[in-house]
């Protein structure tokens, strides 16, 4: 294995100066480190992690605690490219991530605390779980450092997507192209859809825009059958909606299924809107109108979040950051 003493003999500097230009320290020039860096390429040299961490009581690791209760992994469209913006932005500060073991049907398994300290993760970025597990909380109450994504903890980093505004936004300009009989199917009980339906219902008061109860359903995220049954539901009311809101654009398939399984034209005979905007809402015919979240703000900013916890913990404000999202307006829902 070559060590910095090869390059050192190789370049005829000190090791001192060579270990200086691996770590691009100021007080050697640009010439000489580009000389060192070029021969450690060459000579095949690769940094010792297990010295490093020794050195810096740091593994550069961090956790992701991720686990969706429809465990559609990596392809829930949002949450990928969420944790996706992370990773690249963690791996530019020389970060890896390593994914906590979430499988509870294991003979013999870790805690998700004792898997972090067992890996010696630098840090933790929790999203989309159960964040009332009794194991999660642990995780969070621990001496970890931990950023949580659309979930709030007491004395906590948090980065959440502006939801109330969000469902703002989104029932004006539904409301502005005329629709006063605006139903809502939200998504399971969580911080993310109790903010939501909030904003709904008092963004639909200060228009003063009547919500029967029969138009406010319930149906999981990403769910596609709960959304087709809800929709059914809805159209099959005496007074029926002239717009549907959805949990989201991947469940919003269902809504649009059911519509058309009654002969029904989007958005000619009704109209329909999701939330996210994934990609997924850029291939629907109509156009879907959704309200399009920041996940590449998000991700990049937990990640800013957590490494400079990691870096300057006793300077870095344990605060709640909230990242604005905006209308996409599309074809499928119509003026009135």
């Amino acid at each position: 294995m070559v060590s910095m003493k090869d390059i050192s003999a190789h370049c005829g500097v000190s090791v001192a100066t060579v270990s200086k230009a691996l770590n691009d320290h100021k007080d050697i020039g640009e010439k000489t480190k580009k000389r060192i860096r070029q021969a450690a390429k060459e000579l095949g040299y690769s940094p010792n992690a297990a010295a490093k961490s020794l050195k810096t009581n740091r593994t550069y690791n961090l956790g992701v605690l991720f686990a969706d209760e429809a465990m559609s992994g990596l392809t829930h469209d949002y949450f990928a490219h969420v944790l996706d913006s992370f990773k690249n932005a963690v791996e530019e500060k020389g970060y890896d991530i390593t994914f906590i073991n979430c499988c509870r049907k294991r003979a013999v398994r870790m805690s998700y605390l004792e898997h972090s300290r067992y890996r010696r993760f630098d840090g933790v970025v929790i999203a989309c779980v159960d964040f009332f597990d009794p194991e999660v909380e642990e995780l969070v109450r621990s001496e970890i450092p931990v950023v949580t994504i659309d979930h709030l903890f007491h004395n906590r980093c948090a980065v959440m997507s502006d939801n109330v505004k969000g469902m703002r936004d989104l029932v004006h300009h539904v409301y502005d192209l005329g629709h006063r009989k605006i139903a809502y199917i939200h998504g399971a009980d969580s911080a993310v859809t109790r903010s939501r339906l909030s904003s709904f219902y008092c963004t639909c008061e200060e228009l003063g825009i009547e919500v029967p109860a029969a138009y406010v359903r319930e149906a999981p995220y990403r769910d596609t059958r709960g959304t087709y049954e809800e929709t059914g539901k809805l159209l099959d009311l005496k007074n029926p909606p002239t717009c549907i809101l959805c949990p989201d654009d991947f469940a919003c398939l269902g809504g649009i299924n059911a519509i058309y399984a009654r002969g029904m034209r989007i958005p000619e005979d009704i109209s329909i809107a999701g939330y996210d905007g994934t990609r997924i809402s850029r291939h629907f015919e109509p156009r879907l109108t959704t309200l399009k979240q920041d996940t590449g703000r998000l991700g990049s900013l937990a990640a800013e979040k957590l490494i400079k916890l990691i870096e300057k913990p006793k300077t870095t404000l344990i605060e709640q950051i909230v990242v604005p999202g905006e209308v996409s307006p599309g074809t499928s829902v119509r003026q009135i």
